[in-house]
């Protein structure tokens, strides 16, 4: 097994990239089959077999080896690091999500990784006010040493880059990273050409997807867990009641950090997704004063947090007939609406090795997602 904090050969990052690229491989189950397998190398040969039994009829697509040398050939051509889990330049705080990336693509300036982070993210219909504030926020935030992260789309996103881009002329480590819905190294909405350069410059950016990507509406949801995921802290300035910043708030829950939100007025729709963050609990922002004090315990309490990079329990490969046993009970319990994994070994009561593979199997056969929180649903 690769350990945490290794550097990749050049063919074990060709692995990594194969396997992340293949049918059904999201990032729980990548983490799951190294577990397994020890390397990315074994992992992709029992790709085949581990699906079959899980139940795809037909072969599974693995990712060849060409199609990943393209890719690798093209980020070096644009400059973008491809920084891998286990490696110490990944960032910690992303790595403690259950569900972080394998590999990201960076653009711009590495060295901001290092720095604590808040995201700052919401609605793209901004109203003036709000924009205002978000890039006040940002400045002041980034003056302070924060990295600024958000997502690069109209209003409170591009508000909040822009900011922080002005705090640089006073505080050169200061900051901020965009997260991409599509690769690296597409400028999307196109009318942000002009902040993509600032960012190569000045800030850095940030994607899970390959190069030359466009972003598509699936894209977003898994664009958000990275926001959430890089930060020790989300605050949403303005969001609608089903808005992705929501989304992005939601996850930061669910990977133990903090929410934050700018209170708005009850007649302003943009302002109903907020408001009811601060009803359930989320802190109320009005300054950068107030995130730097929401953060201050969360910085230590996540540096703390052990890397689990590459923990977990055993897994098994059962015999047939343990694996019809164990697929039939697991799949008499799973329905279309997400469960926790925990809950189903407890009603299972099978070895969580056990369960562990029979859900590896059935999401490479494309019959199971995995959602935030270590739940898992069958695909309808």
């Amino acid at each position: 097994m690769t350990p945490p904090s290794q550097t990749l050969s050049d063919q074990e990052r060709l692995d990594w990239l194969r396997l992340s690229r293949s049918e059904n491989v999201g990032p729980v189950t990548f983490r799951l089959l190294l577990r397994r397998f020890g390397g990315a190398a074994a992992a992709l040969e029992a790709l085949p077999e581990l699906a079959r039994r899980g139940g795809q009829a037909r072969p599974i697509r693995v990712c060849p080896a060409e199609t990943a040398e393209r890719e690798l050939t093209e980020l070096s051509r644009l400059k973008v690091r491809l920084i891998a889990l286990c490696e110490a330049n990944y960032p910690a705080a992303l790595a403690a999500a259950d569900d972080a990336p394998p590999l990201i693509a960076l653009r711009g300036q590495a060295e901001l990784l290092c720095r604590p982070a808040v995201a700052i993210v919401g609605a793209r219909n901004a109203s003036a006010n709000g924009r205002t504030l978000a890039r006040g926020i940002a400045r002041d935030l980034a003056q302070a040493g924060y990295l600024v992260v958000s997502g690069f789309a109209r209003g409170i996103d591009t508000a909040a880059h822009e900011g922080a881009l002005e705090s640089t002329l006073g505080a050169p480590e200061a900051g901020t990273l965009a997260v991409l819905a599509g690769g690296v190294d597409i400028i999307y909405p196109a009318e942000n050409a002009r902040l993509y350069d600032r960012l190569l410059a000045e800030g850095a950016l940030l994607s899970e997807m390959p190069p030359g990507r466009q972003p598509q509406g699936r894209h977003f949801p898994r664009r958000n867990r990275i926001i959430a995921g890089l930060t020790q802290g989300s605050l949403v300035v303005e969001a609608a009641l089903r808005s992705g910043s929501l989304h992005t708030a939601r996850l930061a829950a669910d990977y133990g950090r903090e929410v934050m939100a700018v209170p708005g007025s009850p007649l302003d729709p943009r302002a109903k997704g907020c408001n009811g963050l601060l009803r359930q609990g989320a802190t109320l922002v009005e300054s950068a004063a107030d995130v730097q004090e929401a953060l201050a315990g969360s910085l230590g309490r996540l540096a703390e947090t052990p890397d689990s990079r590459f923990e977990a329990a055993p897994m098994v490969m059962p015999s047939s007939q343990e694996q019809l046993q164990a697929t039939d009970k697991v799949m008499e319990l799973l329905s279309p609406t997400p469960i926790s994994v925990d809950e189903l070994i407890r009603q299972c009561q099978l070895s969580a090795a056990l369960v562990g593979t029979v859900l590896l199997e059935l999401e490479l056969a494309g019959r199971l997602e995995r959602t935030p929180g270590n739940r898992v649903a069958l695909i309808a």
